[in-house]
């Protein structure tokens, strides 16, 4: 149902606030299919993941013209996740089976993880979009703008949504 949902709402909703044109506006880009990478279980096997990445990017490449510029930034943020979240494992260790939420993780521990993980999977995107160093200035600005209003709305699903089991 997430990956559904994600798909439609950033192929309804978010692709048509994207704005166009050369200026400052043209790099808003609304990224909010990687939340559906970043809430799977904690034991989903390493295949599993990349799998899931890879769908979820190409589901939403159909979409857009981007010709699988989504599917490999899906790809990477999948496999680099367990990474991402053993840098950042407590303790304990993480529970099986249940996702890194807002609840489970706390506050901070998850907004750290899904800003890691947004971050990378952002910069990947506008690097494979303009695929040559020569706009590294577009590409970095690019992120710098989209990397914060996504992070945003991912953080508001973590407060909206909070699923608790």
């Amino acid at each position: 149902m997430r990956f559904i949902g994600l798909v439609l709402l950033q192929v309804l909703v978010f692709q048509n606030l994207n704005f166009g044109g050369d200026s400052i506006i043209g790099y808003f880009h609304f990224i909010i299919y990687p939340l559906f990478i970043l809430l799977l279980p904690h034991d989903t096997p390493h295949w599993a993941l990349i799998l899931c990445g890879f769908f979820i990017g190409i589901t939403v490449d159909i979409f857009y013209p981007s010709y699988g510029v989504h599917a490999s930034a899906g790809v990477l943020t999948a496999f680099l996740r367990p990474f991402v979240l053993k840098f950042q494992e407590p303790k304990g260790g993480y529970p099986q089976g249940q996702s890194p939420t807002r609840y489970r993780l706390g506050t901070m521990p998850y907004l750290r993880y899904a800003a890691t993980m947004l971050l990378i999977h952002i910069l990947w995107y506008h690097s494979m979009e303009s695929f040559t160093i020569a706009y590294i200035d577009k590409i970095l600005l690019r992120t710098v703008i989209s990397f914060p209003i996504s992070l945003s709305l991912i953080t508001i699903h973590a407060f909206l949504i909070n699923p608790k089991n």
